[in-house]
């Protein structure tokens, strides 16, 4: 759910100071951030309407449609556990340049793609440039607006970019497949990314800081998710070696945490009772909505034949909800504290999914769309007060990296949801049965969730 990535801070917002940028006018700075932040967000929803085109025309079956979009989310997700340091060391202005020339490169190479391999790996290069520009486009807003209260509102107009971008990126997704083709979708990018490239020309320079890179854990990180992502996609012999790649790496990679100074993940955060629920709830979420969107973009049309523009519009009714729910949560979240409107959240996405067991080839298109609507209400309000939730149970010099680690780790959630809708809908049973025994799975995970939210103190969530 990339809306709610905005909600979130990032390794380099808690890292940099508030230095008063002076010169260009903020108000150009944060327009650049803004345009820059939005077109990454677009780019982890624009696809999936897309996807029956792109197999349509360059084959590679549902295996290959997971790892278009999957190619993007995980390296995004897996490599975001670093890119709020390194952005730091070399200088958040000079990173966001460098990550938005990498996209736009890699979004032109995507649209040109002669097949699905090119195309995947074009996804790989954008996703690591999203990685990047994520946290700079943050830590931008934050040095252009040295006021506290001025700052705080470019943050927020920075986040409404975000979630403005995944209520459009269906329909525009759908659009552009239908007027342009599949690859208009990725060439829109270029004029976007230039503009926030002649933007951030305005933009003043930034100091660098010294910010220790956890290599290593970098690593075995990608390794683990990568390969876990390979077991659950692919079939045969590929899922037996990858599968056992991925607990290797994964033991790797908390062997290295426990020893390194300066880790990605400190391990030492899930002790505490409020961030391991945070991070079980915010997996739960993203589980639900990456795995809703892809697997009912394809339902539209390859089970109700719809054209990839009116599969596109069926999801206005849930994402132009998705910003208001938001609001809606932080005011909740200030009278009652998280957990009240975190835990509505849960039983009301809870609710949602067992709705769209209705769903069947027989369902009417505009009603499927419909049934989606108490899912992103209840995501809409989950994910800011968990967000809350885990800023409140750490200290102040921990938020930054704290929240870095939610984010990816919801992230890589939806990544591995696709990965598993995906199989269960290309199985032997059919679509509607495969897509029902992924609702369910989604629902349970958000019950666990929902289990562990009541046991978290009333009081303060400090534990």
């Amino acid at each position: 759910m990339p809306a709610n990535t905005a909600l979130q801070t990032t390794p380099a917002e808690g890292q940099l100071a508030h230095e008063p940028s002076g010169g260009p006018s903020p108000a150009l700075t944060l327009t650049a951030a803004l345009l820059g932040f939005a077109l990454i967000t677009l780019d982890a929803s624009v696809v999936n309407v897309a996807l029956p085109a792109i197999g349509g025309d360059l084959g590679g079956g549902m295996s290959g449609l997971q790892w278009v979009v999957d190619a993007y989310t995980l390296t995004f997700a897996a490599l975001m556990l670093s890119t709020g340091a390194f952005a730091d060391r070399i200088g958040s202005a000079k990173a966001y340049a460098l990550g938005t020339v990498v996209f736009t490169l890699a979004s032109a190479a995507c649209g040109l793609a002669p097949g699905l391999g090119v195309l995947i790996g074009a996804r790989v290069v954008q996703g690591a440039a999203a990685a990047v520009v994520l946290p700079a486009s943050l830590a931008l807003v934050r040095q252009a607006y040295p006021d506290p209260e001025r700052r705080a509102r470019a943050v927020a107009m920075w986040a409404a970019g975000g979630s403005v971008a995944v209520a459009l990126g269906p329909v525009a997704g759908g659009a552009l497949t239908t007027a342009w083709g599949w690859r208009g979708i990725f060439f829109i990018n270029l004029p976007l990314g230039l503009a926030a490239l002649a933007l951030t020309a305005r933009a003043p320079r930034t100091g660098r800081r010294p910010a220790p890179l956890d290599l290593p854990g970098q690593l075995t990180a990608v390794v683990a998710l990568s390969a876990l992502a390979f077991a659950v996609i692919e079939q045969g012999a590929v899922r037996v070696v990858a599968g056992g790649l991925a607990v290797a790496a994964g033991l790797a990679f908390w062997l290295v945490e426990r020893r390194v100074a300066h880790p990605v993940v400190p391990l030492g955060l899930f002790r505490r009772r409020t961030v391991a629920v945070a991070m079980g709830a915010g997996a739960a979420a993203s589980v639900a909505f990456y795995g809703v969107v892809f697997v009912f973009s394809l339902y539209f049309q390859r089970v109700r034949g719809e054209s990839a523009l009116t599969a596109g519009l069926m999801f206005l009714p849930m994402t132009v909800l998705i910003p208001v729910m938001n609001v809606l949560s932080g005011r909740l979240s200030n009278r009652f504290g998280p957990r009240v409107p975190l835990l509505v959240g849960q039983l009301t996405a809870l609710v949602g999914l067992l709705v769209l067991l209705l769903a069947d080839e027989h369902t009417p298109t505009l009603l499927t769309a419909f049934l989606m609507v108490p899912l992103a209400l209840g995501c809409g309000i989950s994910v800011p007060a968990l967000t809350a939730a885990m800023m409140e149970a750490l200290p102040r010099e921990r938020a930054g990296l704290a929240a870095g680690v939610l984010n990816a780790g919801r992230q890589v959630a939806g990544a591995l949801s696709i990965a598993v809708f995906g199989s269960l809908v290309a199985g032997s049973a059919g679509f509607v049965p495969g897509l029902r025994l992924g609702l369910l799975l989604a629902a349970a995970l958000f019950a666990v969730a929902a289990v562990g939210t009541v046991r978290l103190p009333r009081g303060g969530l400090g534990g």
